[in-house]
């Protein structure tokens, strides 16, 4: 296999390996996903942009980045966010019209989490920090082919579950918040 292909390859794994994890950007895209295959889109794109401004700085202070003395403060920070989110989710209601969609605010809640997701942020301090030292565009382009993937193909299928079962939309949301709540105590504990 020649390098390019290689590196596109290893770039798609990379990106799966960010994106498909269960964790609190995939329980906020799954609760946006019940109310409509648009807001669950929509809140994947708010990710993908967060990666996007992760990747870029990682990239661009790769020689001179080291938080470590600062990784309390992420903790801490993204658990807060985190509760504020989880919070938000229990006061929205699972079903929708075409009308009530939230939009620039789901984006930015999703921007908002990916920037302070410590496992974000950590997942580009380490993997993404290796992806920088690595490759080269290629495998960047292979990363983001990924997350596209990821966030068009979650929501769908969650929003197409839910709509033939709308029983379970609210269970979503509710489970999704308490994963979210989840993560925000699990790094609470790792500040401490």
């Amino acid at each position: 296999m020649s390098s390019a292909w290689f590196d596109l390859a290893f770039g798609l794994l990379l990106g799966f390996s960010l994106t498909i994890p269960p964790g609190p950007m995939n329980a906020f895209i799954l609760a946006r996903s019940v109310r409509s295959f648009r807001e669950g889109l929509t809140a994947g794109m708010g990710a993908m942009s967060a990666d996007l401004v992760l990747g870029v700085v990682v990239y661009s202070l790769r020689s001179a980045l080291n938080l470590s003395s600062e990784l309390r403060w992420i903790y801490l920070i993204g658990a807060a966010v985190m509760v504020y989110l989880g919070l938000s989710l229990l006061r929205t209601r699972a079903e929708s019209s075409a009308g009530e969609t939230a939009g620039i605010r789901t984006y930015t809640s999703a921007l908002g989490l990916g920037l302070s997701n410590p496992f974000q942020i950590v997942w580009w301090l380490t993997a993404g920090l290796a992806f920088a030292y690595f490759g080269g565009l290629i495998l960047f382009v292979g990363l983001f082919g990924a997350v596209a993937v990821w966030i068009v193909a979650f929501p769908w299928a969650v929003h197409l579950g839910t709509e033939r079962r709308p029983e379970v939309a609210r269970a979503l949301i509710v489970v999704s918040a308490a994963v979210i709540f989840g993560f925000a105590g699990y790094f609470l504990v790792l500040a401490w």
